[in-house]
């Protein structure tokens, strides 16, 4: 006989929504001084709901502390306003205090709130800092609009002279205590999995697909950074770099879904050819690349699946030639190798013009050749077998 102590999972915090932090170029940084005497309010969609929850905010990439002065949470009037609802506002508070200094390259949780929150209900995070860290920390392709006001509007219902930005600032996570048991999924890659193409506010990325197919069994955290790569920085650490804050230390999570490669490829003959003989030990790194993710994921008992690298001829901004596809064939060959992932999701397969197998299929292309649209982002978030997860 299991007795109900056995049968009952213990409550546990895991992570219901996350974005994947990097410090900003120019073209997406807040203004200087953008922070300074104002309020942010920005609007995320978690996948997994509870009655209690706390948010986590990041100075990761700060070069100085950041000083919050005030934050809040409640629940959106929608996605795509700035105004909340009143009745179901909270105020934020860190050991007790109503601020917090966060230290350079840290993360700071939020104190614990009380909210019933169901799963995709969207949640509007409020904060105030005493101005800007001497470097920031963003996600700049958030696909949501956030809200930057003038003064004290942390407890406003709806924000006076607020301008919109298209990005994420200084927010990393939002967990919540669950009495069930841990399986959330990290979403690891590029911008085909931050959602390059798709709407802004319309929730409408692969991952977004995949979660709400889930509908509220498992978090589904996208931790996808533009221009991504496997082995080298790009417009954030590369997979491997960050593999430890974006996936390895989310509570909660089971399981990781690795679509990445296709700008470790594109940028290695962008400027320049490569010999055969470069690109055969590129291919060997990369798909080592994917063997140390697997095998530092298999540590904390995750299990890994690779996604195989969509088709990008076409593409004007990385000019792929006929050996950047045989490359493309090659690491998409190993990646659907047994042994090597615990299982393999076949995006080249499901995005792929029949006709054309090493270009998007027209119906899915968002009109670069590289990026699916919706439709493609629908199709992809749909080809994942649940079964995966279960």
């Amino acid at each position: 006989m299991v007795s109900a102590a056995q049968a009952a999972p213990a409550c546990s915090w895991q992570a219901a929504w996350a974005s994947a932090q990097l410090a900003p170029d120019a073209a997406n940084a807040m203004p200087a001084a953008g922070m300074t005497g104002a309020t942010l309010r920005e609007i995320v969609r978690p996948t997994l709901g509870a009655s209690k929850l706390r948010v986590r905010f990041s100075n990761a990439f700060g070069g100085t502390p950041l000083v919050i002065l005030g934050a809040g949470l409640a629940r959106s009037a929608d996605n795509h306003s700035n105004r909340i609802d009143p009745a179901s506002r909270r105020t934020l508070t860190f050991a007790g205090a109503a601020g917090i200094t966060i230290p350079p390259g840290a993360d700071w949780l939020s104190d614990p709130v009380a909210l019933d929150v169901k799963a995709f209900d969207d949640l509007a995070i409020s904060l105030r800092a005493s101005g800007d860290p001497a470097s920031q920390t963003a996600h700049p392709g958030s696909r949501a609009t956030s809200y930057v006001a003038a003064g004290d509007q942390v407890a406003a219902a709806t924000l006076t002279g607020a301008t919109p930005v298209d990005h994420w600032y200084l927010l990393s996570g939002i967990e919540v205590e669950r009495c069930a048991a841990a399986n959330g999924i990290v979403t690891l890659g590029d911008s085909i999995t931050d959602g390059r193409g798709s709407t802004t506010n319309g929730n409408d990325r692969w991952p977004d697909v995949l979660a709400r197919r889930l509908g509220g069994e498992a978090a589904v955290l996208n931790q996808g950074i533009g221009g991504n790569r496997v082995l080298l920085d790009g417009l954030g650490p590369s997979a491997l770099a960050r593999l430890d804050r974006d996936v390895l230390a989310q509570p909660g999570v089971r399981y990781v879904l690795v679509l990445e490669g296709i700008n470790d490829l594109g940028v290695l003959t962008r400027l320049e050819a490569k010999t055969p003989a470069e690109r055969k030990a590129f291919v060997t790194q990369l798909t080592a690349g994917y063997a140390q993710i697997v095998a530092r994921a298999h540590a904390r008992g995750m299990k890994v699946y690779g996604a195989t690298i969509t088709p990008d001829t076409g593409s004007e901004y990385y000019h792929p030639d006929a050996g950047s596809e045989a490359d493309r064939q090659a690491i998409n060959a190993w990646i659907r190798a047994p042994g090597h992932f615990d299982a393999v999701v076949d995006f080249d397969a499901v995005t792929r013009d029949p006709a054309n197998p090493s270009r998007l299929a027209p119906a899915f292309d968002s009109g670069d050749h590289l990026h699916p649209n919706p439709a493609g982002y629908k199709a992809m978030g749909e080809a994942v077998p649940l079964a995966l997860f279960r």
